[in-house]
């Protein structure tokens, strides 16, 4: 009988020992390819049964050349890479690894929420220009006069307000989906999107980028938000249009902004998000600890080795 097979498609860790493991451990074997297009992806990964996948795309036209394959699994959570709707019709399981990275990504929005809310970039400059001042350059709230708002309470947005709960924030969220209890046990409000977008003195994205959410901070949001506000997206970067954010950001629409992701990854050089004040931009890190990385790639094999034996998938998303 031939032995499964299990193909990376595109990686960036140092190594891949836990993958190969794990695979081999299971009985099936294991590839690597660095695939960056679909005919990338179409070449390497004849003969799959399963696919371990980063940035490639995943497309109908890649689920339809690969005849033999029964799951894709994304080293991590966001899955806008995979057309989900195709994998479906095609009869193949898509699972991410929504876990790994919780307390890390929860760290990462708090360290700047709090940065921005304190003016730390902005007091910084002002002091390495020369200018020593016991305040800071604007009017700052305390952290008890502000309401941080999440958009979006799944295991990172409640693990976001439990975190700004500690500094005595004021707590609110939106999301329809969220039941009841999730708004009680995190200490939140429950707000409609407008409501959000118009109360937030800090507002965190949480949620994923599909059509629904695609721009989902827009020029009309924007100039929503009270002219002190903080944006934060730690989440997915098409849900902000970036160049509009640059706009409010420039013209003093709203405070401040913190991104780690954004619509194009490298931002490009001559993006306006790069010559903006108060802002704090960092290159997709927020996932990032030592132990995530290790988290992510075990959890990753494990669900390959779950389809490998038809054992249904623990965190599948088109079903």
């Amino acid at each position: 009988m031939r032995p499964y097979k299990v193909i990376i498609t595109d990686h960036s860790f140092p190594g891949i020992e836990a993958e190969r493991e794990l695979v081999e451990a299971a009985g099936g074997s294991l590839e690597v390819a660095r695939c960056k297009t679909e005919d990338d992806v179409i070449a390497a990964c004849q003969g799959a049964d399963a696919l371990l996948v980063q940035w490639a795309p995943i497309t109908e036209r890649v689920l339809r050349s690969l005849a033999r394959c029964k799951a894709v699994i994304r080293y991590g959570i966001g899955v806008d890479n995979v057309d989900l709707a195709a994998a479906r019709r095609l009869g193949v399981a898509v699972a991410n690894i929504p876990d790994y990275c919780i307390d890390e990504v929860a760290d990462h929005t708090v360290a700047l929420a709090l940065a921005l809310a304190r003016q730390l970039p902005a007091t910084h400059e002002r002091l390495r220009a020369g200018d020593w001042k016991i305040t800071p350059p604007s009017p700052m709230a305390a952290f008890r006069d502000m309401s941080f708002v999440v958009i979006g309470l799944g295991r990172i947005g409640r693990s976001v307000l439990g975190r700004a709960k500690a500094f005595g924030f004021r707590l609110a969220a939106h999301d329809p989906l969220a039941p009841e209890a999730a708004f009680r046990d995190s200490g939140a409000r429950r707000l409609a999107l407008d409501g959000a977008f118009a109360e937030a003195d800090i507002l965190s994205l949480h949620v994923p980028l599909g059509p629904e959410t695609r721009r989902l901070v827009s020029m009309g949001r924007l100039r929503a938000m009270k002219p002190t506000a903080i944006l934060i997206n730690t989440s997915r970067g098409g849900l902000v249009d970036t160049l509009s954010l640059a706009t409010a950001l420039t013209e003093g629409l709203i405070a401040g902004a913190g991104l780690d992701v954004f619509e194009e990854e490298p931002i490009p050089p001559e993006h306006p998000l790069l010559r903006c004040p108060n802002t704090i931009l960092t290159s997709h890190t927020a996932w990032f600890s030592e132990a995530s990385v290790v988290r992510l790639q075990r959890l990753a094999a494990e669900e390959a080795v779950r389809a490998l034996k038809g054992q249904p998938l623990k965190n599948r998303v088109n079903t």
